[in-house]
């Protein structure tokens, strides 16, 4: 699945780019090859990232489902033990 940024999100991180090599590096960088950097870290880093985070998400949504049956558990035939 390929990463899509939204148009604000990818000038942004072009920017950040920018920045980044502004101030850390020997020369600055111009916007057609930060965006050329930035493309290659979402096909090459992205999906290692996306991985993760999804299988985080799953890993947090288990947890929660396997905590319904304690959380919602509701003591069945109790109507007569509360008189």
């Amino acid at each position: 699945m390929a990463i899509k940024l939204q148009q604000n999100e990818q000038k942004d991180l072009v920017g950040a780019i920018q920045r980044y090599f502004n101030e850390n590096m020997d020369e600055p960088i111009g916007d057609l090859k930060a965006g050329m950097l930035l493309d290659f870290c979402l096909r090459v880093i992205g999906p290692g990232i996306y991985n993760q985070a999804i299988a985080d998400a799953q890993a947090h949504m288990e947890a929660k489902v396997s905590d319904l049956a304690v959380e919602c558990y509701e003591e069945t035939g109790d109507y007569w033990k509360k008189k």
